[in-house]
């Protein structure tokens, strides 16, 4: 089973990936990095993501889920040129994990991203 980077590696394989980064969104910190990142570096776009999920998260208007841990699926950004999807990523420890991949709108499929994402991530093992 693959680890973080095999993780990140095969997310970068997804049609119209630019950048993927695998989150912890209750501390804002980067735990793995590929590809590029949408804003001046990967640790900025890694305190934003987790703001946003973390925002969402604790929301009651959004947040539906009866696990504290898990109160969301994933979140979807659209901007002109591309999609960002946050994945939350379960494990079986207390972590607040999200999978961030950032894709090119006119290369990319978000259906399709969204279902090779949430299968990469079920693969996950972090060691």
């Amino acid at each position: 089973m693959p680890g973080i980077d095999d993780c990140l590696s095969k997310a970068m394989s997804i049609s119209g990936a630019r950048g993927v980064s695998l989150l912890d969104w209750g501390s804002g910190l980067a735990l793995g990095t590929a590809g590029e990142s949408p804003a001046t570096d990967h640790e900025a776009t890694a305190a934003e993501a987790t703001d946003l999920v973390r925002a969402a998260a604790e929301s009651l208007s959004f947040a539906e889920s009866t696990d504290p841990r898990m109160p969301l699926q994933d979140i979807i950004l659209t901007t002109n040129g591309s999609y960002h999807l946050m994945l939350l990523v379960g494990t079986v420890f207390d972590s607040r994990l999200v999978l961030h991949l950032w894709l090119d709108r006119n290369e990319g499929n978000l259906a399709a991203a969204r279902f090779r994402l949430q299968a990469i991530a079920e693969e996950l093992v972090l060691g």
